[in-house]
């Protein structure tokens, strides 16, 4: 999915747009992102892979998941859990499983690879809690009045 080589510097990081810097610009194809359903963790699973399964659910590179990506982080939560409670261990097995998680975007370095960054919230003037208390008190009439004098 991304190109290989060091991690790219975040875009905010960059003294100017990649765009600017001749770097070529490959024209993006895109298609239509269809409803998802988000499976359940196998209950038999090892628990880091019960663990990782319910990290990829709640984390920002999942606004992208479709059905294929769920499927596919599926195969290898059952792939790492199969790894994990065996007797015999193999790190060319490990390194494989890794390798394909990447093809996820687990890790940030990944994302950044593929030129995808996960910016934090924007913080919002006043909280929604605060907008609701207010509204509920002017509904009911209790909203602080002014004296008048």
């Amino acid at each position: 999915m991304g190109a290989r080589g060091p991690v790219p510097n975040r875009d905010v990081d960059l003294a100017r747009p990649r765009s600017r810097k001749g770097a070529d610009q490959q024209p993006t194809s895109k298609g239509e992102m269809k409803p998802v359903r988000v499976p359940s963790a196998d209950p038999d699973w090892h628990p880091i892979a019960c663990r990782l399964w319910d990290a990829l659910k709640t984390s920002g590179q999942a606004d992208f998941y479709q059905n294929s990506d769920w499927a596919f982080a599926f195969s290898l939560c059952e792939d790492l859990s199969h790894y994990k409670r065996s007797g015999k261990r193999s790190g060319q097995m490990l390194q494989t499983i890794y390798s394909a998680f990447e093809r996820l975007l687990v890790a940030e370095g990944d994302r950044r690879r593929a030129r995808i960054e996960l910016q934090e919230p924007e913080p919002e003037e006043t909280p929604a809690a605060v907008l609701a208390i207010a509204d509920y008190k002017k509904d009911l009439g209790l909203t602080e009045q002014t004296p008048r004098g």
